[in-house]
């Protein structure tokens, strides 16, 4: 299974695509789903142009109910960047006023390549929406994330196959009291993942976001180092999930969490995607699955050799 794949549910709420609906067959109430806007130039869809069905969306549905929106594919996501997007929601903030989640860039490969979305500054919808719980973005090219303030916001993620280590650093120098979720796809640095273990630090000391519950840093070619700085850190003492999938994850990384300090009070560790071998993997399941911990290590990743040296891979990347 892909790991880049439509938004199923938002916010507890189905997805539902708008353009193939309108004309169509009756509308949901507009709190009932998570409304997914895409215009597709090369469809079958009335709606070629955003902006065409961005303006019937806001015509035909009652903006003051909507409380998820799934923003697909814009039009030719890797000439145009999400700064339009952005604006059109900062722009309808005084009609969308129940809005709760936002997702941009909800893109399969059919539809873009990950690395070839192109994103902007995303923070002025938490300006504008600061009543806003859920916040996504797909794509790394060209995304910013500058430090925010925002009271209410629980569940953050980022899928990238490269993600600027400013926007990393962006984040961990947010004010986000009510995160409980914060879910990072870190990529590789030939898409432009260059951040470091270091730009992670803050976000690994205890308290920096004091709701947090489930970390993911995830899907990145340096994740061994991750998970030693993991081992160590001080916010795994308030987490519930701890998620170090998709990435080149191999026995020295696993053997540091396993020398690090107890994760037996997680009720779930997720590796799936990894380099491990069995003989780590079984330990790994020892010391944790009898105090209840649920542990993934499926889906080992492909390795590939030339000239004797061993080339691992992230589930993501271009």
């Amino acid at each position: 299974m892909s790991h880049v794949e439509h938004l199923q549910e938002l916010h507890g709420l189905p997805a539902f695509d708008f353009a193939e609906a309108v004309g169509q067959r009756e509308l949901p109430e507009a709190g009932a789903v998570a409304w997914r806007l895409a215009a597709d130039p090369y469809g079958d869809s009335p709606y070629g142009d955003f902006d065409d069905l961005w303006k019937q969306f806001l015509d035909s549905v009652d903006l003051s109910g909507v409380r998820a929106i799934i923003v697909g594919q814009w039009g030719e996501a890797y000439d145009d960047d999400s700064s339009g997007i952005v604006r059109r929601l900062v722009d309808a903030r005084d009609r969308l006023t129940a809005l709760r989640a936002v997702f941009i860039g909800d893109l399969e490969m059919e539809e873009a390549e990950i690395s070839w979305i192109q994103q902007s500054d995303v923070t002025p919808v938490l300006e504008a929406y600061p009543l806003l719980e859920e916040f996504g973005i797909r794509g790394g090219t060209g995304l910013r994330f500058p430090a925010v303030r925002h009271q209410h916001l629980h569940r953050l993620r980022f899928e990238a196959g490269g993600l600027p280590g400013e926007v990393v650093r962006g984040v961990a120098a947010s004010e986000l009291p009510a995160l409980e979720d914060l879910d990072i796809w870190l990529g590789v640095v030939e898409y432009g993942g260059d951040a470091s273990v270091a730009d992670l630090a803050p976000l690994l000391t205890q308290g920096r976001f004091p709701a947090l519950r489930h970390l993911g840093l995830r899907n990145s070619e340096i994740q061994d180092e991750i998970a030693a700085a993991v081992a160590g850190a001080p916010v795994i003492a308030q987490l519930t999930s701890l998620d170090l999938s998709m990435g080149v994850l191999t026995d020295e990384g696993a053997t540091a969490l396993l020398g690090g300090q107890p994760l037996t009070h997680l009720t779930r560790l997720d590796l799936h995607h990894n380099y491990v071998t069995e003989p780590v993997a079984r330990r790994i399941r020892e010391a944790l699955e009898p105090s209840g911990v649920a542990v993934d290590l499926s889906e080992p990743g492909d390795t590939w050799e030339d000239d004797g040296v061993v080339h691992r891979f992230t589930a993501v990347a271009e």
